[in-house]
C-alpha cells in the first residue's frame, strides 16, 4: 500500500481531528458569547393585542407606573394590568375606540348590552358568572425559572424601573431594552450606588439627579453616584454576590 499512497497521507487523520476540534471549539465559543440575552433578547418587541402607547401615558400624561402595575412595590412579581384598570379611565375617554375592543371584550365579557346583566337578565355584579376572557398580552421581560428576582425588594430600596426596563416613558411600543443577564445583574449588585435613587423618584423615569448635579462641581452621572452612596449607607444596602442570592 505504501507504493500507492504517499507518506503524508498518514498525517491526514490527525489533521482532521485537529481541524474538527478547532471548528467545534469555535462553534462553542460563538454560542457561549452570542447566545446570551444581550444578543437574543435585547430589541425583542412583540406585537401586543392592544397598542398601548407608553410614551403618551407614562411620558406625556405622567401616569405613575404603579397605577397599572400596582403590585410592583408589594409583590415579588409585577402584575399585568387587567381590563378594569384600563376601563377606569376609558369608560369615559375614547370609550368606543376600535383599538380598545379587546379591552372592552375582556371587561364586559358576555354582558352584551354592557349594563351589568347577561342576555337572560341575570345580575353579574362581581359574582363571577359573567365570563370575562383575559387580554392576551404578550410577555416581554422574563427571567429564567431558576432565577429568583423580587420586584418589591428592589423598588423599595430605590431601584427605578429604568434600571432594568429602560426609558419606558419614551417607548410607543415597549421592547426588551436591557439584557437582564447574570452579568448585568452582578454589575448592579457590585456597585448598587449607581442604581439607587430617592424613593420619591423611583417611578420618575426621567430623573437623573439634575438638581444634585447643579449643586456639585461635577456632572450629573457623578451626582447620581453621590446620591446613591448616601442611600446605600443610610439603608445599609448590601446586595448578595453569591450564587444563593438569586439561585434558590
Amino acid at each position: 500500500m505504501r507504493n500507492i499512497f504517499p507518506r503524508w497521507v498518514n498525517t491526514v487523520p490527525i489533521k482532521l481531528i485537529i481541524a474538527l476540534g478547532m471548528i467545534g471549539g469555535a462553534v462553542v465559543a460563538g454560542i457561549t458569547y452570542y447566545a446570551t440575552p444581550k444578543y437574543t433578547r435585547v430589541g425583542y418587541q412583540p406585537t401586543q393585542p392592544v397598542s398601548y402607547n407608553h410614551e403618551f401615558h407614562a411620558g406625556q400624561l405622567g401616569l405613575d407606573c404603579r397605577y397599572c402595575h400596582h403590585s410592583v412595590d408589594k409583590s415579588s412579581h409585577a402584575n399585568i394590568p387587567s381590563a378594569n384598570v384600563c376601563m377606569s379611565c376609558h369608560k369615559n375617554v375614547k370609550a368606543d375606540s376600535p383599538l380598545l375592543e379587546p379591552v372592552r371584550t375582556s371587561y364586559f365579557g358576555e354582558d352584551i348590552n354592557k349594563d351589568g346583566k347577561l342576555s337572560d337578565g341575570e345580575d353579574v355584579n362581581g359574582d363571577g358568572i359573567n365570563n370575562r376572557p383575559s387580554i392576551p398580552w404578550v410577555r416581554i421581560h422574563k427571567a429564567p425559572d431558576y432565577v429568583y428576582f423580587n420586584h418589591a425588594i428592589h423598588v423599595n430600596r430605590g431601584v427605578s424601573c429604568v434600571e432594568c426596563h429602560g426609558r419606558i416613558d419614551q417607548m410607543e411600543e415597549v421592547y426588551h431594552s436591557k439584557s437582564l443577564s447574570m452579568g448585568f445583574c452582578l454589575e448592579c449588585h457590585r456597585e448598587p450606588e449607581k442604581a439607587l435613587r430617592p424613593m420619591g423618584e423611583v417611578t420618575n423615569l426621567s430623573w437623573a439627579a439634575d438638581i444634585l448635579a447643579s449643586s456639585l462641581p461635577n456632572d450629573s452621572a457623578h451626582a447620581d453616584v453621590h446620591a446613591g452612596l448616601d442611600i446605600k449607607q443610610k439603608w445599609g444596602v448590601n446586595p448578595p454576590l453569591s450564587c444563593t442570592g438569586c439561585h434558590r
